[in-house]
């Protein structure tokens, strides 16, 4: 591998006196533009990431000078996706120029891909925060572009990462608004009840019991169907162990749900919040009894 860094280096150099040299405004650009491209693609051969990412960011850097918008976000999108496999900060910042080019110029669904894409590497990087701001992002685009599946794929994760950080209305929120759109499409409508499952989960984390029973009631006008099925079951049968303050009734309805479904890492660390809350509540009782 080390004749294509070579090769790519030689390229380089080639680019780099095409830019210092003579030649029309135009044309030298271009010429290094090529030669910069062929360097990336060398350096890519031999796996040399960072090498191929910086090149990348000099070739989209040719293609500005020529007021080529949108080769140029293509370019700092192959940058990025060098830099992928060595430097997530790096990687990030060049996904976002690339994504700024792409609205200034009006293509919004490749802006709010490389949004998503954003929020993805934040979310692997356990940055749930910074997660949410891109998730949002490329939420509203594709929303704007009419992209309805992908649009709710990201409010999902929203919704997901806003209850591990303890918002749980704005969790609340998400889904219920999730479960009322999907109920006028045949295709999502089996997904409702798992929303409200999450919705549900999400007002017992809070501990209010009012609040809890009157979203139930609010779940069944919503979904007259959703009254039927083990998803109610289970959340009605979580409330009343959360208002008994019964920590074992609360871990049999649980432990029968999972047996029949299993329950997801998300679900289960939720809900293991509001057995913990359950039982502190339970320990006081027995401390005020002697």
């Amino acid at each position: 591998m080390s004749d294509q860094i070579a090769k790519g280096q030689e390229f380089e150099k080639k680019a780099e006196k095409k830019l210092t040299g003579w030649g029309f405004f135009g044309s030298k650009y271009e010429d290094a533009g090529d030669l910069y491209e062929k360097a990336a693609n060398c350096y890519k051969l031999a796996k040399s990431w960072d090498q191929a990412g910086s090149v990348y960011v000099k070739l989209a850097e040719c293609h500005l000078k020529m007021d080529s918008k949108h080769e140029a976000a293509n370019a700092y999108a192959d940058a990025a996706h060098s830099y992928k496999k060595t430097n997530t900060k790096e990687c990030i910042a060049h996904l976002e120029q690339a994504l700024n080019i792409f609205m200034e110029i009006g293509r919004l669904s490749m802006a709010a891909r490389y949004c998503k894409e954003i929020a993805e590497l934040y979310e692997q990087e356990q940055n749930l925060e910074q997660a949410i701001v891109y998730y949002d992002k490329a939420a509203d685009l594709f929303q704007g572009e009419e992209v309805t599946t992908s649009a709710n794929q990201c409010k999902q994760k929203i919704a997901q990462f806003s209850a591990q950080l303890e918002q749980y209305q704005k969790a609340i929120e998400i889904y219920e608004a999730i479960a009322r759109q999907s109920l006028n499409n045949n295709l999502l409508k089996y997904g409702v009840r798992g929303y409200l499952l999450n919705a549900g989960i999400c007002q017992l984390c809070k501990g209010d019991v009012v609040a809890i029973t009157n979203a139930l009631e609010r779940y069944q006008e919503l979904d007259p169907t959703f009254s039927g099925t083990r998803e109610y079951k289970l959340l009605s049968d979580l409330a009343a162990a959360v208002d008994d303050e019964d920590v074992a009734k609360f871990t049999d309805a649980v432990k029968e749900f999972d047996s029949m479904t299993k329950l997801d890492e998300w679900k289960t660390s939720l809900l293991l919040r509001v057995k913990l809350l359950l039982k502190a509540k339970e320990n006081e009782d027995d401390d005020d009894l002697t």
